[in-house]
């Protein structure tokens, strides 16, 4: 939700938000609907980007951990957060920050 609050402010950067998830796309879909989220959502029930990019899994905490990246137009990873919880994730100044960079 924390990406959704500021949509417009990553719109201006011209940036494009794609979240991914570990759900089926029919979950997916309805959570998007049911939130009325303005970005991209991208189900990975078979973990494959999961595994492409790195992220983590935790059973201990029932799934996999949060992960920010930014990825520029020609593709390059240019910024990645691994989150060891919920509750550590950048601040969304933080990555306006670095998207100014770019």
């Amino acid at each position: 939700m924390q990406l959704h609050q500021d949509y417009e402010s990553f719109i201006k950067r011209d940036t494009i938000i794609v979240a991914v998830g570990p759900e089926n796309a029919k979950s997916f879909k309805d959570y998007w609907s049911k939130n009325q989220l303005s970005f991209y959502g991208l189900p990975d029930e078979n973990l494959s980007v999961l595994k492409l990019y790195g992220q983590k899994v935790n059973l201990f905490k029932l799934g996999r951990m949060p992960a920010q990246m930014i990825i520029d137009k020609e593709g390059m990873l240019r910024f990645v957060h691994y989150g060891h919880s919920m509750q550590d994730i950048p601040d969304n100044n933080e990555l306006f920050g670095l998207l100014d960079e770019l």
